[in-house]
């Protein structure tokens, strides 16, 4: 019993131990985006907490989101990016996970391997292929050419996830549905979507994360033109011109930072649900 109370002990010390390395810095940083230039280079930020880290002031977002930086076009250009590079694989994933799932249908097993295989390709590998793809179409430097490379190379794992989720769903039920003359679209849409929520959202988060913080793709396929550019781009671009301004470098990545936070906070009591999906049966 006493190794036991030791050993849980040392758990939560290794836990809040973690917790605050990750924390404090972040903490100095948030603190940083609302003081003055001079006062960062006059005290450190924990002088906050003294009553001398001088005066807070919102000037610094507002100059980041509304100055020259263009910092609010690029949240906005993200969020024009991002939301429609999750749903759109989540909705072809789950019809597809669907129909490996519940169809019966020649060369199944075989298409759901080669879905599987898909997860081991690159995305740097393909880059330049569909780079001169779209330049031939004159896709280029357009949000439909980021839709559909994050919806390509999210839909493999997307597809399996969903797949190890759906699979598990109780077989009487799909059975009971076709026999009341349900048809595979009905089922799907009023049985298997409600019911495949936590791991939708679990696939939802790592998506939208992905496609919120990437830079590579984005970059390659829409540039760095300010009228398009998204945020990580134009957080890149201000490194480089105000790379003494810590102010508003700390204010940048906490207006980055916010939407990703809130969509983890409010999908993540369906993260681990969706994580374990298909892990244990019985």
């Amino acid at each position: 019993m006493r190794r036991i109370a030791w050993s849980r002990v040392a758990i939560n010390g290794a836990v809040f131990a973690l917790i605050v390395v990750w924390t404090v810095p972040t903490l100095g940083l948030f603190i940083t985006s609302f003081r003055d230039k001079q006062d960062i280079f006059n005290s450190g930020w924990w002088t906050a907490f003294t009553g001398g880290g001088g005066t807070f002031t919102l000037d610094n977002y507002n100059t980041v989101l509304f100055g020259g930086d263009g910092l609010g076009t690029a949240f906005l250009n993200t969020l024009a990016v991002t939301i429609p590079a999750v749903v759109i694989p989540i909705l072809i994933a789950a019809f597809a996970a669907y129909g490996f799932a519940w169809m019966e249908f020649p060369g199944r097993r075989i298409l759901f391997i080669t879905v599987v295989g898909l997860l081991v390709v690159p995305l740097q590998i393909a880059l330049i292929p569909v780079l001169k793809a779209y330049l031939a179409i004159h896709l280029n430097g357009t949000f439909l050419a980021v839709w559909l490379a994050h919806a390509g190379f999210g839909l493999a794992l997307a597809t399996y996830l969903l797949y190890n989720y759906i699979s598990q769903l109780p077989k009487d039920l799909i059975e009971s549905a076709s026999l009341d003359g349900a048809s595979h679209f009905t089922i799907f849409v009023r049985l298997i979507l409600p019911l495949s929520v936590p791991a939708l959202a679990s696939f939802a988060i790592f998506q939208f994360l992905w496609v919120w913080n990437d830079l590579l793709v984005a970059t390659t396929f829409l540039g760095t033109d300010q009228d398009v550019a998204v945020m990580t781009s134009r957080l890149v671009s201000m490194t480089g011109s105000r790379g003494q301004d810590w102010q508003l470098l700390t204010a940048g990545a906490f207006v980055s930072m916010i939407v990703p936070v809130m969509v983890f906070l409010a999908l993540q009591r369906f993260f681990v649900r969706g994580l374990l999906a298909g892990s244990v049966k019985g």
